[in-house]
Order: structure tokens, then sequence, then C-alpha cells
């Protein structure tokens, strides 16, 4: 494989991209909606299960109010009503029989940095893809949450610096949901090795990225996966791992560039994410920026439905 075929097969892919359709044809999601609705039925006793998990031994300070299942739903419920803490004070006078809970807008804001909560989250997140069972053939990609309401993550050319919260999410094309996330101040990169350490323990037999992961250390790393991924026009060292690559694309550049196109699951997955749960994060403190990101991907895989075979 040398360098003049791989750009030959790279100028092939592209033609063969501006001919193909890049986007999935959509099923019919509404007679799918059951599935949701039974996934919310479970969720007490998941959360419940979730936090059965935990061995929690009394420590200095004075007690919490309400046990840690509760707590843990009072989290999803503010988290999904997309509501300031003042307004889901509020909120709780009119839902209180629901929750059994006195609390302040302080007590909702100290539960993203609650170590006890966000491990039920993590157990809950979990358990939810036991429930679902997923196939191992994944996309990913990563996007971007804004700080303030000035700054738009699709809007601002720059994508970078204090203003943006970056994550990278990696979604089961089967199930449509979320195996692997990740949380980084500083790039989309970072963030998808952290979601990779996630997702890899649940086992990942194949991969679709865009072209920022296009590298040849990222291939290293996801060395044992099957692979589909754009290579970049300056492609200047084939090594390996470009070489097996380049060689199944030469083989078949449609059905793999059919493959590659799965890789749009992901962009759904943010859209309809960023439509329900918002596209901003309100929290200053690093430690909730990062619960209020994750707490997305458990309510991801709580409401999205695959619709599309």
């Amino acid at each position: 494989m040398t360098r003049k075929v791989a750009a030959q097969l790279i100028d092939v892919l592209e033609d063969l991209r501006q001919e193909l359709p890049s986007k999935p044809r959509s099923g019919d999601w509404e007679s799918k909606r059951v599935v949701v609705k039974e996934r919310l039925r479970k969720l007490p006793d998941l959360v419940e299960k979730a936090a059965g998990m935990i061995q929690i031994v009394p420590g200095p300070g004075r007690p919490h109010t309400a046990d840690l299942a509760k707590r843990t739903m009072l989290f999803l419920f503010a988290r999904l009503m997309q509501k300031s803490n003042r307004d889901m004070e509020d909120l709780l006078v009119l839902f209180g029989p629901l929750f059994h809970l006195d609390v302040s807008y302080k007590s909702i804001e100290r539960l993203y940095s609650d170590e006890d909560v966000k491990m039920v989250l993590h157990n809950l997140f979990l358990l939810l893809l036991q429930e679902e069972g997923v196939s191992g053939h994944t996309a990913g990609d990563g996007t971007g949450y804004g700080m303030s309401v000035t700054r738009h993550y699709s809007s601002d050319p720059r994508k970078h610096g204090r203003t943006y919260r970056y994550a990278f999410r990696l979604i089961d094309l089967q199930t449509g949901m979320y195996v692997g996330v990740g949380f980084s101040l500083q790039s989309e990169m970072e963030a998808f090795h952290e979601a990779m350490e996630m997702a890899r323990p649940r086992g990942i037999k194949s991969i679709r990225l865009d072209r920022y992961y296009s590298s040849l250390k990222v291939l290293h790393k996801l060395a044992g996966m099957e692979i589909f991924v754009i290579p970049k026009k300056n492609l200047s060292r084939i090594g390996l791992p470009w070489a097996r690559l380049l060689n199944r694309i030469a083989s078949n550049p449609l059905a793999y560039l059919l493959e590659y196109f799965q890789r749009n699951l992901s962009e759904n997955g943010f859209s309809s994410d960023k439509a329900r749960f918002g596209w901003m994060v309100h929290q200053k403190r690093e430690d909730r920026q990062r619960t209020a990101l994750f707490s997305i991907a458990v309510l991801h895989n709580l409401f999205y439905v695959r619709a599309t075979g």
C-alpha cells in the first residue's frame, strides 16, 4: 500500500460520498414509544437496585434528609424539568407528595456533587444497558455545551476555550443507547479517550468515527475492533493499521461507506439530547458540570428509541 494508492482510494471515497445519501431513513418512531414508557415504569425499581449496590458507611456531619434512591430520583426529575434550582424549589411544593421531600434550591444544586448520587447514576447507566442488551457495533462523535446563552456551539466557529465543555458519546447502533461517555474541559479528543475507557469492558466489535479521529495513534488505540473512518487527505505515514484499513476500502468502497454513514446516528442522538435536555451547562464547578453532562447520557438511554433498522 503506497501513498499514491492511498490518495487514489481516498478520492474514490470522496466521490462516492457526494453520490450517496448521508442520513439513514427514518422508521415508524411513534410505534416504539411504548418502549420508553416501559423504561420509565421500571425506573424507580432500577434506581432502588442501583442504590442497593452501594454500601455506605456513615461518616461525620449532618445526615441526609432523604435516602439515596429518593435523592437520585429528585436529581433526575430536576434535570428533566430543565428549570433553575429556585424554580425547582417552587415546583417541589406542587410535587411534594411525589417525593415526600422539603428541600431548598441549594439542596438541589448540592446533588450535582453528591458522590453517592453519582455512584447510583453510574450503576443506573450500566443497569439500563443490561436491560436493553447492546450489540457492540458502535459509532462515536464529540460535541460541546455552551456556558452562556451568548455562545452557542453550532454557531461559534472557534469551539474552544472557557466558553465550552466537551463531551464524547459512543452510541450502540442496534439500540441507540450510549455505551461510553467522556467529559473534558480541553478538547473532544480527551473526552474521546475517557469514553473509550468506559466502554471497552463491555466489548466493542466495530466503531465508526469522523476524520477528527483519523490518526495512526487513534488506530493503535482501537486495535482489535473493526474500524470505519475516512482517512485524512494528507495521509503521509501509512503503517500497518492504515494498510489494513485501506485494503478493506479497496475491496469494496461502497460497502465501507454504507457502514461509515451509520455514524450519523451519533449526530441524531446529539440533536435529540440538546432539544430535550438543553444545550447549556449551568453549573460552575467542574465536578458538577461533569455530573450534569453524564446525567444527559443516562436520560438519553431512558428516552431514546432506535427508529431505523
